[in-house]
């Protein structure tokens, strides 16, 4: 069990992450499988397996991400040793990659990563209600890789989520580079941990644009969308799993892409090969 999340609230970057980790253990010939919590997910039965035709009100938004593009099982569920022995019984894994649940220890794990924020860091310090922190930062000197979304410090290793395309939310439009949209100014929206972190990738494309921050797993209605007619709209993936029913041809999404440091990939294959391989 490999467990990747953080000690801080809010998006660091995990999902685009875990899914980078389960193409590579594909290409270097393992069989993953994802558990992960199903946030927001309104499934009247729990542990459950994510398929293409589930949808984000019955298992979250992050479990359709991570199931669409993983290439690998993944089960959703607020009980994660559970999610984990209904994957292993239903699906030949020889390795689970677990969503969050750093502090679910409830849960085996062989191998802990964590993802900083390097944008915002630990906030002011303090842990929850007082501050942005599970679990003071002393936590990391007892997990086996700490990655960092953004500028690393001595002992971190560095990534980043960036994406340069964007698709039509309605399938009916060809893929456009984000440079296509710098002619006209844009409608930004973003329901994730850290909106900001999605509207300045959009600038730093030459995007002018009117931002539109919602609470991270917001359930979009079509009335919210209503207020863009007209306009091009830009949304992250994640927030576009829960639109797609009245997307319109003027909405597009921007799949996030994960790019490591050669040096973690390298780390990370040496201790998978170590865990499993003897």
């Amino acid at each position: 069990m490999i467990i990747v999340g953080n000690i801080t609230v809010g998006g660091t970057g995990k999902t685009p992450l875990i899914v980078w980790m389960a193409q590579q253990l594909i290409e270097w010939g393992y069989r993953p499988g994802i558990i992960t919590r199903g946030y927001g997910g309104q499934s009247k039965h729990w542990p459950c397996e994510v398929r293409s035709d589930s949808r984000a009100e019955q298992v979250g938004d992050e479990a359709i991400l991570l199931m669409r593009h993983s290439g690998c099982p993944v089960y959703a569920g607020p009980d994660r040793p559970i999610a984990a022995e209904q994957l292993i019984s239903s699906h030949q894994c020889d390795l689970i990659l677990s969503d969050d649940g750093l502090q679910h220890y409830a849960l085996d794990r062989d191998l802990e990563i964590v993802v900083v924020d390097g944008q915002r860091r630990f906030g002011n310090g303090y842990c929850l209600p007082a501050g942005p922190l599970r679990e003071t930062p002393k936590r990391l000197s007892e997990v086996d890789l700490v990655i960092v979304n953004g500028h690393a410090h001595p002992g971190e290793y560095q990534m980043s989520v960036s994406g340069s395309m964007a698709i039509a939310l309605n399938g009916e439009l060809a893929a456009k580079t984000l440079v296509e949209f710098s002619d006209s100014r844009v409608d930004a929206i973003a329901g994730i941990g850290n909106p900001e972190r999605f509207f300045s990738m959009l600038e730093a494309s030459g995007l002018s644009i009117d931002r539109h921050p919602f609470p991270d797993h917001h359930l979009f209605s079509a009335d919210e969308l209503t207020a863009y007619s007209g306009n091009t709209v830009l949304m992250t993936e994640k927030d576009a799993v829960k639109c797609e029913e009245y997307a319109q041809s003027n909405h597009w999404y921007v799949p996030a892409i994960a790019k490591v440091d050669p040096e973690f990939e390298k780390l990370f294959m040496t201790k998978v090969k170590r865990l499993l391989d003897g």
